[in-house]
């Protein structure tokens, strides 16, 4: 289903926008050959309904959180342009950690917001990253829940041991059963805790 025609924008020479069969809406843009070259796929965050005109607001935040981190393409709304406020993100992308995404802001009438359908992994490899990234994103304490949180723009974030899906795929039965026992019972998750749980069960599984 088509969400905005394909034609031509101010940010494009060509782009479209439209929903598939399963409800996930993809984003069809013409690369600027005379702009950094951007990955084939490149995740898009709509500010919408009562978030429209934060968009800037969560780039700026995000790019204080995580690293490697910086400020691409921007794209304002001028006049005449309403609902939508001059000046706000008709469309812009940024870097973090090394991974190019997008934003806007959309004043018009959406039937949608951020929700758990969608949610963003950072694998961390230390405790001190778990910690770092779960205390700045976190903002929403019913939604934390198996390394789940939700930030202050409704954007769910997965915030998780790097090592965590290495022990769940060369792990013994055992193991994946004490390691996945454990971590249902944390919201951020504690990856000593996790680890003892997975050797624990590797001992038991040897004796």
């Amino acid at each position: 289903m088509p969400l905005l025609p394909l034609d031509k924008y101010p940010f494009s020479e060509r782009y479209g926008w439209l929903a598939d069969r399963y409800g996930v809406t993809w984003q069809f843009i013409l690369a600027d050959p005379e702009q950094e070259e951007r990955p084939f796929i490149v995740p898009s965050l709509m500010f919408a309904g009562s978030d429209a005109g934060r968009a800037e607001e969560a780039i700026r935040f995000y790019m204080s959180v995580l690293r490697n981190a910086r400020q691409g393409l921007v794209a304002r709304y001028g006049q005449n342009q309403e609902p939508d406020r001059e000046g706000t993100i008709m469309f812009a992308d940024f870097v973090l950690e090394d991974q190019w995404f997008a934003a806007m802001d959309s004043a018009q009438k959406h039937d949608f917001g951020f929700n758990e359908a969608i949610s963003l992994l950072i694998g961390c490899q230390t405790q001190a990253e778990i910690d770092h990234y779960w205390e700045r994103l976190s903002s929403v304490l019913e939604a934390e829940q198996c390394g789940w949180l939700k930030d202050k723009f409704g954007v769910s974030w997965q915030v998780a041991p790097a090592d965590l899906e290495t022990m769940m795929n060369e792990g013994t039965p055992a193991q994946v059963a004490r390691l996945t026992e454990a971590f249902l019972k944390m919201k951020k998750y504690d990856l000593a805790t996790l680890r003892q749980a997975y050797n624990t069960a590797a001992g038991t599984a040897r004796g």
